[in-house]
């Protein structure tokens, strides 16, 4: 039973303790989570009492990717297969998982299209990312997550070592991850003017881009890729670039930033990856197919100018090269207006 206060002091200072102690209890809320799960290769990230991302780093997979990843209110933006097929989901590119960084050619080896469909006697030609620590992992208003990893071959010769560092935050009904990765050359390393690259999400069937037809797509080692067209009218989505191009016409074009945005169970959702002016050939050139890969590639020139021009990236034994990213989920009826994005991206630039 809570006494009587003498006075109206007394009473308004009451008030404002509930409501200090009030706000104190949302702000601790959403504060982020780093959980290491303690039987598996596996870090959740959460905000608040509602999950963001896990990231994956088993041996099972080729490389360490974030999935799934979810808005504010609990929406998955990544596609469900293969990981854990969803109703409707293509089933095209099984190398294609939640968030991941990778490239298609470092000294010939294909570290992009790797996954558990490629024959054994074909893996020699694939490379494998290897997460062999974490490094951090710390909550609070931003969460922290960098690990180390190995960029090797078949034989486990390490051709690239990888530092990345990953920050976890929330404003309002934005979620945003910040990725810096630190590429260090352990032999003379060449990464190689290429199409599939560099950072990339698989995004969730709701946001590709409605289609009928079935599109047949080559990798460079002529394997071919059809991902099928369909009526089920679950797919509404639609891109926008910083410079205006829209749809389709948003793939080989460069942008400091892209934009994807749909309706999902009725709202509206967006992700948008940001390019950091720190990064080499800025703003980058856009990978984004109306199936769903929604990727940064600022080393993918040659194939983006039909050959005028390309960008081979070459690293002395120690040297090394760093890329930085932003990725930002939001939700609701103005979800991340380009005025927004413009302000976000502001603040990443500023960033070191």
């Amino acid at each position: 039973m809570i006494g009587v206060l003498p006075g109206k002091k007394c009473i308004a200072l009451y008030v404002m303790a509930i409501m200090c102690g009030t706000t104190a209890l949302a702000q601790k809320n959403d504060d982020v989570r780093v959980v290491k799960d303690g039987t598996k290769n596996k870090i959740d990230v959460w905000i608040g009492k509602k999950l963001f991302t896990s990231f994956l780093y088993p041996d099972t997979l080729e490389k360490p990717v974030l999935y799934p990843v979810f808005t504010a209110s609990g929406k998955d933006v990544t596609r469900g297969f293969p990981m854990n097929p969803k109703a409707g989901d293509p089933t095209d590119h099984p190398h294609h998982i939640g968030i991941w960084f990778n490239w298609e050619n470092l000294n010939g080896l294909d570290f992009w299209n790797n996954s558990y469909a490629i024959p054994a006697d074909k893996k020699k030609q694939y490379g494998w990312v290897k997460t062999d620590r974490i490094l951090q992992s710390a909550g609070g208003k931003t969460g922290v997550l960098s690990y180390h990893a190995n960029w090797t071959n078949q034989q486990n010769e390490v051709l690239v070592e990888e530092t990345t560092r990953l920050e976890f935050s929330q404003q309002g009904s934005k979620r945003i991850i910040d990725r810096v990765t630190d590429l260090k050359a352990v032999v003379e390393a060449t990464f190689t003017d290429a199409k599939d690259g560099m950072y990339a999400i698989r995004l969730a069937h709701e946001l590709q881009i409605p289609s009928l037809k079935d599109e047949k797509f080559t990798d460079s080692k002529g394997i071919v890729t059809v991902v099928k067209g369909g009526t089920d009218k679950i797919a509404n989505g639609n891109y926008v670039t910083s410079e205006g191009a829209t749809g389709d016409a948003a793939w080989s074009t460069r942008a400091s930033w892209c934009k994807v945005y749909g309706k999902m169970d009725g709202d509206s959702v967006s992700v948008v990856i940001i390019d950091h002016p720190k990064n080499i050939n800025y703003p980058t050139f856009w990978h984004a197919r109306g199936y769903g890969l929604f990727a940064a590639n600022p080393l993918g020139e040659k194939i983006f100018t039909n050959g005028k021009s390309e960008k081979n990236l070459k690293l002395k034994p120690g040297e090394t090269v760093s890329f930085r990213f932003r990725l930002v989920v939001d939700e609701g009826a103005k979800a991340t207006s380009s005025t927004d994005i413009k302000k976000l991206a502001a603040d990443f630039s500023s960033k070191k």
